[in-house]
């Protein structure tokens, strides 16, 4: 463990040589990378229902999920999503601990399963890293560093693109491409600005980003408590550590401390001293364990996931009350995000009495209104739309007019709301709309009518 510390040190802040990890575990966080790595590269590339997968444009505030458009005036569902996903994590996090950092977080993917590798690939494991980073300039050591250089900087160059696709869309994106450079260069420099953020990230950053830029890491004291689910050693087992051909006779724990666990750590920690905001959970530690125990002769999971409670007082775990608090509050929040994009309009509708203006007075005890609407699409198809009031004896007198709204579009309309006298009844009613398409009312709209009373 020293050794390794000091190798760390050498290299200098925030580089660690890790040892290449192996085992069940570290087997199962391969086929959940790949398989996020697979919806992270195709969904800005696949389409449905016109549009792609998942778009999150900020800059035009359009944002597609799934076939699913939402607009402008839709961001306060964008908004409570957000605030859905981020009691998820805490939910999350009270019950499985940093688990999501070390499996799910695409920082951890991309560096654990696609540039660490091909850094072991490239330049060896731990050990061999380490002494070539130690050796002086020579032929091997100019080519292996630029070599894995400039696959690291094309990756990051994927993924800026990559990045870019899902903030301002893939065809946009594709334009950027293929067109002379004259004529898309904010996009051509964006590209080349996050190419360099990323792969400055991953080249030199590293695992700094988890334990000293990313607030999540020191949100867990907070978070956790004594029944949460964390990656830990179970002192009562393996205390006292001894080596295997030390000390026969006196009494010892499991641990024969061989230093693995601290060496395949991705962040440098040991995790026999206790649970840290540098854990990120990637159970690497548990698998290189596990590996030592079956050689002895000794149970597994000496390192595993456990409650505090249970290494303390041996109490199994459970579900905390805190932990139902959460998700009760979380199934709460996805029923009111369900019903309303279930009851969310395809086409809002704003109906305003014109400013400045009274009720108008006509022949044939008649009475009028003045007012403006307003159509937003928020499909990415053109629609053709009837408009009328609900009340069947209210007339409608159009000023400006059209009966087409284009997709993502918006049209305004001008019209008088024409009543009865007799119809009157107060000074101020009220004047409910409809909007169909295909003599199915989609969207409705409701405001004032003034008039004199009969």
């Amino acid at each position: 463990m020293q050794k390794n510390q000091e190798k760390n040190k050498s290299r200098g802040i925030g580089f660690i040589y890790p040892k290449k990890p192996s085992g069940k575990l570290y087997s199962y966080r391969k086929w959940v990378s790949y398989v996020l790595l697979a919806c992270l590269f195709s969904f800005p590339f696949l389409k449905f229902r016109g549009e792609q997968l998942v778009l999150l444009n900020f800059i035009e505030r359009k944002f597609v999920f799934f076939g699913l458009l939402f607009t402008p005036q839709d961001f306060f569902l964008f908004a409570l999503a957000m605030l859905i996903f981020i009691v998820f994590i805490i939910c999350f996090t009270v019950i499985l601990g940093r688990l999501w950092c070390g499996w799910l977080c695409p920082q951890t993917i991309f560096m654990e399963m696609v540039f660490r590798r091909i850094e072991y690939l490239i330049e060896g494991d731990a050990n061999r890293q380490h002494k070539l980073d130690a050796q002086e300039w020579n032929a091997e050591k100019v080519m292996k560093k630029l070599s894995k250089h400039l696959i690291f900087l094309f990756i990051s160059f994927l993924i800026a693109n990559l990045f870019l696709a899902y903030i301002i869309g893939s065809d946009h994106l594709y334009k950027i491409i293929t067109e002379p450079v004259n004529q898309h260069l904010s996009g051509f420099l964006f590209i080349w600005i996050f190419t360099l953020v990323f792969y400055f990230v991953f080249a030199y950053l590293r695992e700094v980003v988890c334990t000293v830029i990313c607030p999540y890491g020191r949100l867990q004291g907070v978070l956790l408590d004594n029944q949460s689910l964390v990656v830990a050693y179970n002192v009562n087992r393996g205390e006292p550590r001894s080596h295997l051909n030390k000390n026969a006779d006196q009494p010892r724990g499991d641990c024969i401390d061989c230093g693995l666990c601290v060496q395949v750590c991705p962040t440098g920690i040991d995790i026999r001293v206790g649970t840290q905001l540098e854990c990120v959970n990637c159970t690497a530690c548990i698998d290189a364990c596990n590996e030592v125990m079956l050689k002895i002769g000794k149970p597994k999971n000496l390192i595993g996931f456990f409650n505090n409670d249970y290494i303390e007082r041996n109490i199994p775990f459970k579900i905390s009350f805190k932990s139902y608090a959460y998700a009760a509050l979380l199934f709460a929040m996805l029923l009111v995000l369900s019903s309303l994009v279930y009851r969310r309009q395809l086409v809002q509708t704003t109906v305003l009495r014109a400013s400045g203006t009274l009720f108008q007075t006509r022949p044939n005890n008649m009475v009028s209104n003045l007012y403006n609407a307003e159509f937003i699409n928020k499909t990415n198809k053109p629609i053709k739309f009837v408009f009328r009031s609900k009340n069947k004896s209210d007339q409608i007198q159009f000023i400006q007019n059209t009966t087409q709204l284009p997709g993502e579009g918006t049209v305004e309309i001008t019209f008088f709301l024409i009543r009865k006298t007799s119809d009157i009844k107060q000074y101020k009613s009220d004047a409910k709309f409809e909007l169909l398409v295909d003599n199915e009312v989609i969207s409705t709209a409701s405001t004032t009518f003034f008039a004199r009373p009969n």
